[in-house]
């Protein structure tokens, strides 16, 4: 399961209005290969539900995560921050036993 902080869900709903995206769409979580680390984050929307696909709903965010992303993703946060030092999603991953410094990619 990946669970949103209040400041995500800000976000994630800030960018489904300017999208004009409706209800069919959902956030979409992927690991990718690739990134200084080896693995990247991957997050976009969606309305095309995949075959092995997991869902999960956090703060009213439906989320869909492939079953090979699932397993690296799991217990993960989903923040934002929008702060001095950068403006964007940030990944809490409990699996990552390495990242890398701009927090974009990562090793199990």
């Amino acid at each position: 399961m990946i669970t949103i902080t209040d400041k995500a869900k800000g976000r994630i709903d800030e960018l489904v209005k300017e999208g004009n995206y409706d209800s069919a769409y959902f956030l979409r979580v992927a690991v990718e290969s690739g990134g200084c680390s080896g693995l990247s984050y991957k997050l976009d929307f969606d309305n095309q539900e995949q075959k092995g696909d997991q869902f999960f709903e956090d703060k009213g965010i439906r989320i869909a995560l492939d079953i090979k992303s699932f397993l690296y993703l799991a217990g993960t946060e989903l923040d934002y921050t929008d702060g001095i030092g950068g403006k964007g999603f940030n990944f809490h991953n409990p699996n990552a036993s390495r990242t890398c410094a701009c927090g974009e990619s990562f090793s199990v």
